[in-house]
């Protein structure tokens, strides 16, 4: 039997909230968790995916501990990484790192990895990680510089976000596109179901 518990999304990704809205969910609460990003030394980009997400997860978890109001909750935490082989691309901050890193995946492939942590009402922690294979194809400087204009890549894993503009820099996806965006549908609708987490009641009827 589905449980009718509330979800707490450890984030504040306007992305990650649309997915779920999507998918006929709706959070009950955003908790975005600070916490450090950096990697570890050596650290391959897929366990960092899951240990960020874990840290978020487990973060919310003491942030709500001892609240009544949100005793029993699901937590959901997520966490995307970008990397071309084992070398990890941050979210750059300025216009040249981004315009680094877009001439750094021209016309190539690389990888995204999310990692997924739920905690279920009952404060057990369910992972899993997705990963992405994308290609790009070899992008020119006019259309990097014009897609440093939009300004599309602030704040995003790998400097693009692949619902934007830069879809059209896309050749080839091999895996989930929704990971690609931030937070692989089929898999987090998977996992929440799994645990008892009503993810259909919200559905509309024709």
């Amino acid at each position: 039997m589905a449980l009718t518990y509330k979800l707490i999304l450890a984030s504040g990704s306007p992305r990650r909230v649309d997915l779920l809205n999507q998918a006929g969910i709706e959070p009950a609460r955003l908790m975005p968790m600070d916490i450090d990003e950096t990697p570890k030394k050596s650290e391959h980009p897929r366990s960092l995916a899951r240990r960020l997400s874990t840290e978020k997860a487990q973060a919310a978890l003491s942030a709500v501990k001892g609240d009544a109001a949100w005793k029993g909750s699901y937590i959901l935490a997520a966490d995307t990484v970008v990397a071309v082989g084992r070398r990890i691309l941050g979210k750059a901050e300025f216009a040249d790192e981004a315009s680094a890193t877009l001439n750094l995946l021209s016309g190539r492939s690389h990888w995204v990895y999310t990692g997924i942590c739920l905690v279920t009402p009952d404060r057990k922690f369910r992972q899993k990680i997705v990963e992405t294979k994308v290609r790009f194809k070899r992008l020119s400087s006019l259309e990097i510089d014009t897609y440093l204009a939009s300004g599309q890549w602030r704040g995003k894993a790998g400097a693009y976000g692949i619902q934007g503009l830069a879809g059209a820099f896309v050749q080839k996806l091999s895996g989930s596109y929704t990971n690609v965006v931030g937070l692989p549908l089929y898999e987090t609708t998977l996992l929440l179901s799994g645990e008892g987490f009503d993810v259909y009641s919200r559905w509309p009827e024709g």
